[in-house]
C-alpha cells in the first residue's frame, strides 16, 4: 500500500518500535453504533481505560483520504458530528478515493492494525450471520479467519444467528476464547448456551494461546468477554424486543448496513435503555481486558 494512505499516530508509533503494548479501536462505534453523546463519551472513556492499564490505544478511521491509525481529540470528534460513511473492506477504496470521512468496521479496523503490526483489538461485538433464511454475513468473519489479530469482544451482536456464527468461526479455523467463561457471551448477556474453545482466565494465558495460534501463520483469535454482571440484561428478554424490532424494521423495508444501526436502537428504546447501558459498560470493560491481555503479548 502507498505509505501516503496508511498513517500512524507518532505516539502509535513509538509504542510499535518499542514493542510497547497497543490496542486498537474501531470508530463505526462512534459514528453509527451509539447515539449522542454516549458515542463520543464511550470513544474517550474506551482510550482512557486502555492507557490506564499500560498500553496505548489506536482508534482508527478514514480522515482525509488517509487510514489514520491512532487519531488526535478533534479527530474523534469529527467521527461523532455530521455525515460520515461506514467502512468495510469492500468500501474502503472508495472512501479513500472521495476523501470522505469514514468510520471503521470490525473488518476495516482488523485490516488497519494488521498492516502496522498491532495484534490486539477491542469492540464491543462482531458481526455475523444474520437471522433468516438468507445467508447474509459480515465481512467480519471473513477477516477474523484471514487477518492476524486477536479481537476482545462480548461475542457477536445480539441480534444475529449465534449458532451459526458460532459454526461459522469453528468451519473457519478461529479460535473462540472465554474470559473466564464456559460459554459464549451473547452481547448484552452473559451466556448463550454454545460453547467456547478454550476458557482462559488470566491475559497471560489468553497471551499464550495467541502467541502460539499467530506463530502458525493462521487468522485471528476471539477473545470473548462477558458484560458486566450489574449490567447484563437476560437472554429471552433480549429475543422478545428482539422479535418486535425485527418486525419494525421489515414493516419499514429496511436491509443491509441499515438494519443493525436500527435494531440496536430499537432494542435500546424497548428496554428503555438497558441494552444502551450494557453496551457501554461492555465496551469499556473489553479495552480495559484487551490492554492487559497486549500487555502480556509484548512481555514475551
Amino acid at each position: 500500500m502507498k505509505p501516503q494512505v496508511l498513517t500512524v499516530h507518532p505516539h502509535v508509533q513509538q509504542a510499535l518500535v518499542a514493542g510497547a503494548p497497543v490496542v486498537a479501536l474501531e470508530s463505526t462505534v462512534i459514528a453509527h453504533g451509539l447515539p449522542a453523546p454516549h458515542n463520543l463519551d464511550v470513544a474517550r472513556r474506551m482510550e482512557a481505560v486502555v492507557r490506564s492499564e499500560g498500553a496505548t490505544p489506536a482508534t482508527v478511521a478514514v480522515l482525509d483520504g488517509h487510514v489514520r491509525v491512532g487519531l488526535e481529540p478533534a479527530e474523534l470528534e469529527r467521527l461523532a458530528e455530521g455525515e460520515v460513511a461506514k467502512v468495510s473492506l469492500h468500501t474502503l477504496a472508495v472512501t479513500l478515493t472521495r476523501r470522505a470521512i469514514g468510520a471503521t468496521t470490525v473488518a476495516a479496523t482488523m485490516w488497519a492494525a494488521a498492516q502496522v503490526g498491532i495484534r490486539v483489538f477491542a469492540t464491543g461485538g462482531i458481526g455475523g450471520v444474520h437471522r433468516g433464511e438468507g445467508w447474509d454475513i459480515s465481512a467480519d468473519l471473513p477477516a477474523l479467519a484471514t487477518l492476524p489479530v486477536a479481537v476482545v469482544c462480548s461475542g457477536p451482536k445480539a441480534i444475529l444467528d449465534l449458532p451459526r456464527t458460532r459454526e461459522w468461526l469453528e468451519t473457519w479455523g478461529v479460535p473462540v476464547l472465554g474470559y473466564q467463561t464456559d460459554e459464549l457471551p451473547a452481547f448484552f448477556s452473559r451466556s448463550s448456551g454454545l460453547p467456547v474453545d478454550c476458557r482462559v482466565e488470566a491475559p497471560e494465558e489468553a497471551a499464550e494461546i495467541i502467541r502460539t495460534h499467530l506463530a502458525l501463520g493462521r487468522g485471528g483469535v476471539l477473545v470473548t468477554v462477558p458484560v458486566p454482571a450489574a449490567q447484563e440484561v437476560p437472554a429471552e428478554q433480549v429475543l422478545a424486543w428482539l422479535a418486535e424490532a425485527e418486525a419494525e424494521a421489515h414493516a419499514r423495508g429496511l436491509s443491509g448496513p441499515t438494519l443493525t444501526p436500527f435494531l440496536l436502537n430499537a432494542l435500546a428504546r424497548f428496554s428503555r435503555g438497558a441494552t444502551l447501558q450494557a453496551n457501554l459498560a461492555l465496551l469499556v470493560n473489553n479495552a480495559a481486558v484487551a490492554a492487559r491481555i497486549a500487555g502480556a503479548l509484548s512481555h514475551a
